[in-house]
């Protein structure tokens, strides 16, 4: 499902115009983005929890070479899905 799909089903189960769902899910998607730059983790119950994690800097090798490269550090979204959503991808 892309976007479009979303902002579609949207629209469907809520029964608002295409224009409103598609402002619904930018500014979910905003928040979120927001959120998690700050370094905040966001909870939604059932669903899952959004968070960051830390990745150390650490050395890697080229692939086509050989040769080694320094990979710096970086902050990662990490998506950790609820029970709610396992048990309804699972049956």
């Amino acid at each position: 499902m892309n976007k479009s799909e979303l902002v579609s089903a949207v629209t469907s189960t809520s029964g608002t115009s295409k224009g409103d769902a598609d402002r619904v899910v930018d500014a979910w998607c905003n928040a979120i983005t927001d959120a998690l730059s700050r370094g905040e983790e966001v909870r939604l119950t059932g669903f899952g929890r959004f968070s960051v994690a830390n990745r150390a800097a650490r050395m890697g090798r080229n692939p086509r070479t050989g040769a080694p490269i320094n990979i710096p550090a970086s902050r990662q979204p990490k998506f950790k899905a609820g029970k709610q959503l396992k048990n309804a991808v699972n049956g």
